[in-house]
């Protein structure tokens, strides 16, 4: 118990000692703003800089492209029916007024609706792979960020941790080196804090935006297969004919088709 006593003393007094005659240390290393904590962390700061705005672009810009409203405007389904009414013209017409993707993938089905049901899904199949394209666009840099940021980081704490070390073996005295070292790892780890907070929030949106292309691929993959199989690819009714012997005979194809959306 004594021991301990003594021990816990002599650290007390060490600390003491730290704040009054390291302060200027302290000082030194201290953080004070976001522009000290980048300047502070060294040359890979700026790449690591770059690659936030970059992600941060993406971010805002795809917020802003993939909102619901401008992909699958409410009402839409019900517009290309109601112009059905006047003809395929008029329906590829309100289509094209549209400019959302899925009246371009609806435009692409109305245009083949004199082929035959294979033509007509193909075309459909790849009007759907176009805009799932570009729904997906610059995701890509967005994942190339999450991905790069920690490496940068790393590597720029290597590179401090060669210029600590390098400090310490160039120093002609002996004291203080430990204190020089301490300072050249602290401002090493600043690179791989700043890699590590911009990986994560960006791996987080990546995913994030990734999950919401997909339910609205899946949703515009459903109202396209429903409208198409009411519509066009509806069986026609039977036809009646009266023979000359006063016998009915019925005929018609009573073709039941489907279509679906590669989207994905």
């Amino acid at each position: 118990m004594l021991a301990n006593v003594v021990v816990m003393e002599t650290m007390s007094a060490l600390l003491a000692a730290g704040q009054t005659d390291g302060g200027g240390a302290a000082d030194a290393v201290q953080v004070q703003s976001v522009w000290d904590f980048l300047i502070k962390g060294g040359p890979m700061i700026i790449p690591i800089a770059v690659c936030s705005l970059a992600a941060l672009t993406v971010i805002v810009e795809r917020m802003i492209v993939l909102r619901r409203v401008r992909v699958m405007p409410s009402g839409f389904v019900e517009g290309v029916r109601a112009a059905m009414s006047g003809g395929i013209s008029s329906a590829l017409e309100y289509c094209q007024a549209n400019t959302s993707p899925i009246a371009e993938i609806f435009r692409a089905g109305l245009r083949r609706h004199h082929d035959s049901p294979e033509r007509r899904e193909k075309a459909i199949e790849e009007a759907g792979a176009r805009e799932v394209f570009t729904l997906r666009k610059h995701l890509r840099l967005l994942a190339v960020v999450a991905a790069v940021a920690p490496i940068l980081g790393l590597l720029g704490t290597i590179f401090g941790m060669i210029k600590a070390f390098q400090t310490v073996a160039i120093s002609g005295d002996a004291l203080g080196k430990t204190e020089l070292l301490a300072k050249g790892i602290y401002e090493a780890l600043i690179t791989t804090a700043a890699g590590l907070l911009l990986a994560i929030p960006a791996l987080i949106a990546f995913h994030w935006l990734s999950s919401r292309i997909d339910r609205m691929v899946f949703d515009m993959d459903r109202v396209t297969v429903d409208f198409f199989e009411e519509t066009l690819f509806a069986p026609s009714p039977p036809s009646v004919s009266r023979s000359g012997d006063g016998s009915v005979s019925s005929g018609g194809n009573g073709r039941d088709a489907s279509v679906s959306l590669a989207m994905r």
